[in-house]
């Protein structure tokens, strides 16, 4: 069997300042782990060509596409919020980051990947239709579902989000959407500060309380997740995969370990083998402690080509 491993050197180019977490370093601390660690022997390394206009458009309003390339800077920063800055490198990043959730997509969906990782920045869940905000231009797995749903033909697609933040964008873009069940955690009263984020119809949100271990996660995976997803029964998993709950990690107060990212992504492959024929894509949300991102990641990759 394949396995995915997608990325572009444009990741590495977008930059929001010297002292910003969000560095081009997550990308490379993540891609030499996998390699120190012969993660990457079982995998097929690729880089994913820029997405088209149309296929960002599923998502997102041409409206927003428009003003994103008119307002992008040929040189210095502009700031989209008091966090998130666009440099002259940025608008190319995202839409790298958006192809490589395409081509992942397209190659897991049509069973010549089994299953595919995507190593890439600019971060897409706090993306909504119609703006950029908390890191994120363009919403990296919402272009990859639109792509599974309105192009390749599938039926039900079910979008895991386990960041520390919740994934707002990914919500915005995808309430009431039959085809789609999102299912997510992440730490209450956390940036976006949607404490009472939607829970019920296709949006099984479950909030963690600050300073929880991985227990509250495991229990919430077996009792909400899991029966979530066997009643829905997808035809495919994304994965909007931040590693930002780490322990280790300043970004939140939860305490997760690499463990736990790897107990979590077995379930996840076990949903998927019940239901999907193994095919899932994953794409790197956060994590911003580089140790930890880089153990947490590789945990993840390892536990989702069955190597670990």
């Amino acid at each position: 069997m394949l396995y995915g491993y997608v990325t572009h050197p444009a990741s590495l180019r977008h930059e929001m300042g010297p002292d910003h977490p969000e560095a081009p370093a997550r990308v490379n601390v993540i891609h030499d782990y996998l390699l120190a660690h012969g993660i990457l022997d079982f995998m097929v390394p690729m880089s994913g060509p820029a997405a088209t206009r149309a296929q960002v458009e599923r998502t997102h309003s041409a409206l927003y596409v428009a003003e994103l390339a008119a307002t992008a800077p040929t040189t210095g920063y502009r700031r989209i919020d008091p966090d998130t800055l666009m440099s002259p490198h940025t608008l190319d990043a995202a839409w790298h980051a958006a192809g490589c959730a395409v081509l992942a997509t397209e190659l897991v969906a049509r069973g010549k990947l089994a299953s595919a990782f995507c190593n890439i920045r600019p971060a897409g869940h706090h993306a909504t239709r119609d703006a950029a905000m908390g890191f994120c231009f363009f919403n990296n797995v919402a272009v990859g579902v639109r792509h599974a749903l309105d192009e390749l033909g599938l039926q039900r697609v079910a979008l895991i989000d386990f960041d520390a933040h919740h994934g707002n964008g990914t919500q915005d873009i995808f309430a009431e959407d039959e085809r789609v069940l999102m299912v997510s955690t992440f730490e209450r009263g956390l940036y976006p500060y949607d404490t009472d984020a939607a829970d019920g119809g296709n949006m099984c949100n479950v909030p963690l309380e600050p300073y929880t271990r991985g227990d509250a996660l495991r229990d919430a995976v077996l009792t909400r997740w899991v029966p979530a997803l066997d009643g829905f029964a997808p035809e495919m998993i994304f994965v909007s995969a931040g590693f930002d709950a780490h322990r280790e990690d300043d970004m939140s107060h939860l305490l997760w370990t690499d463990a736990d990212y790897a107990w979590l992504t077995r379930q996840l492959v076990a949903v998927a083998n019940r239901h999907a024929r193994g095919r899932i894509v994953s794409l790197l949300e956060g994590g911003y402690h580089r140790l930890a991102l880089a153990r947490s990641a590789g945990a993840h990759v390892r536990a989702l080509i069955g190597a670990d």
